[in-house]
């Protein structure tokens, strides 16, 4: 995601976003990604190891990405008039065949049209841009479909009020979409998967440090930032995009090679 704004960050902190705002490039590493799929069983949303069976975790979600995970669900009507709600809470009403598949929005298409922000700009405007943003956070990187470039419009319900948007559970709602993707890519004929490849990636690099690369920043949070930025990362040693190699160190892990437990504090979270 591009850098946001300086008028709309302490928006976006407050809606309980901060954390995954600061999230730019992560290059996604699709051999990873696949040979993780592998191991992923629908029947258990586990991955099957040598050492065992583990999973992805709320207090991953909340450490990897800095969300929100209590709270109610992120739940609620998908059939709304997305004219008048884009027109009350963006300032802006879409296109229809330009702009909206079904119930989507386009990403590019909200980012091309929305007004600038100037230290002239009314609370209204920057607040229309801080949930543009959001949406954009929501459908090109938390819970992104196979194109992530759209993202549905029921998210845009949620931040009406945006002191009251973290009140919601948007790790959880991040994590079952994670979890639903990879069940649809153990189907032998997908081709692509949705869901939050940054989360998968980082979890997989912070608890099995032997496949991963050597960064040259320390963790931080949230700890998928570790990885983004356009930092050059050394991949001396393990495999990079390159499935063969990850399913040959994955198959001959050892007990010792895998991190189950947190013990840092890292800016006071444990």
């Amino acid at each position: 995601m591009p850098e946001p704004h300086p008028s709309i960050v302490p928006i976006i902190q407050e809606a309980g976003f901060g954390g995954v705002a600061k999230l730019r490039h992560l290059k996604v590493d699709h051999g990873l990604v696949t040979a993780l799929v592998e191991r992923w069983r629908p029947e258990t949303h586990t991955f099957h190891f040598p050492t065992g069976e583990c999973t992805i975790t709320l207090q991953d979600v909340s450490l990897q990405l800095g969300l929100p995970v209590d709270g109610p669900p992120v739940i609620g009507p998908t059939m709304l008039d997305w004219d008048e709600m884009c027109e009350t809470l963006l300032g802006i009403i879409p296109v229809k065949g330009e702009s909206i598949v079904g119930s989507m929005i386009k990403l590019k298409w909200l980012r091309d049209n929305l007004f600038p922000i100037d230290e002239n700009s009314s609370i209204e405007v920057i607040h229309a841009h801080a949930r543009a943003y959001i949406l954009g956070l929501i459908g090109g990187v938390l819970m992104p479909d196979k194109t992530g470039n759209k993202v549905h419009l029921m998210y845009l319900n949620y931040l009406t009020n945006l002191q009251r948007t973290r009140r919601y559970s948007w790790g959880s709602a991040c994590l079952a979409v994670l979890y639903r993707e990879m069940c649809r890519a153990t189907d032998g004929r997908a081709r692509t998967m949705g869901g939050c490849a940054s989360l998968l990636q980082s979890w997989a690099w912070f608890r099995m440090p032997f496949i991963a690369p050597i960064s040259r920043v320390p963790p931080t949070f949230p700890l998928v930032c570790q990885w983004s930025g356009g930092r050059v990362l050394n991949y001396r040693n393990v495999p990079h995009n390159d499935l063969v190699g990850y399913r040959a160190m994955i198959d001959h892990m050892q007990q010792n090679q895998v991190t189950f437990t947190i013990s840092v504090l890292i800016n006071g979270c444990k």
